[in-house]
């Protein structure tokens, strides 16, 4: 039997590629090192057609390294390692619609993040990804020189509630809030290059800044953080896997599919995380 050949189609010119040929359900270490050269090549990379298991997805994961249990919400009673995030056809929300980067508010942030889909409206509900090592390459010089070298506050002040906005999610109990600085531009562990670490959903201050200055900045980066040209859009079909490196990019889930719309449907996926390192 011919063995597959793998095809990359390219998402956008910023990041994001569509890989074909490859199986999830193999956790070689030939199979594995192929799929993290990809990701960390296009930051985010996605597959069609991978009807992978719970224990398949928690062992791909795996992979990557130790997986990573959430702070607030709750996992699967059967797969505890597994949050799966629901949206019901008659909620306007949906868990992930503002800009971030997953738990950056953690001492070491997530590494990457595994999300399935088990099913998704006929239409809407897309994910967008912004390339956060081309956002700091084509930021304006002169911000690039009031953030050398400073740090920000990461805090998770209110997204300890949030879980209770959906009704077929549930929180684990855990209301604490978590604070840690960060350095705003932070050095990737693999491949050296350099990231703009700071998100709109919970980056609150830069620190040793006046608060007026510090929120002038901040906004000037968010707003360039989601420029179009930085970005890569996936359209969501049955068994689709993404899988992107959270210390390279923001992410954004549109919420554009509800009643009030005439688009009430419902969307399951299933997420697992992989825990991070302290940002330097």
């Amino acid at each position: 039997m011919a063995k597959e050949c793998m095809e990359i189609n390219l998402l956008s010119g910023a990041l994001g590629a569509e890989i074909g040929g490859i199986s999830l359900k193999d956790t070689s270490i030939e199979n594995h090192k192929k799929i993290n050269d990809l990701l960390l090549e296009h930051k985010v990379i996605f597959f069609r057609d991978q009807n992978i298991s719970p224990e398949e997805q928690i062992k791909l994961a795996s992979c990557f390294g130790p997986v990573e249990k959430h702070v607030y919400v709750k996992g699967r009673k059967e797969y505890p390692e597994i949050i799966r995030i629901i949206k019901e056809p008659d909620e306007k929300n949906q868990w992930g619609e503002n800009w971030h980067s997953d738990v950056s508010y953690n001492p070491k942030p997530t590494k990457a993040v595994i999300l399935k889909s088990i099913k998704i409206p006929p239409v809407g509900g897309d994910t967008v990804f912004s390339n956060m090592e081309l956002a700091w390459e084509t930021l304006d010089q002169d911000i690039k020189d009031k953030i050398k070298d400073k740090k920000a506050i990461h805090s998770s002040l209110g997204a300890a509630f949030f879980v209770n906005d959906y009704k077929a999610m549930e929180g684990n109990g855990n209301y604490d809030e978590y604070s840690n600085e960060h350095p705003i531009v932070r050095t990737h562990p693999e491949t050296g290059k350099k990231i703009l670490f700071v998100n709109w959903t919970y980056t609150k201050k830069i620190v040793g800044m006046e608060k007026n200055e510090s929120d002038e900045i901040l906004y000037k980066i968010f707003k360039h953080q989601e420029r179009l040209d930085l970005t890569c859009r996936f359209r969501w079909t049955t068994n689709a896997v993404a899988i992107w490196d959270n210390r390279s990019v923001n992410h954004y889930a549109i919420a554009d599919f509800f009643p009030g719309r005439g688009l009430g449907y419902e969307r399951i996926m299933d997420r697992i995380a992989i825990e991070g390192d302290k940002p330097n």
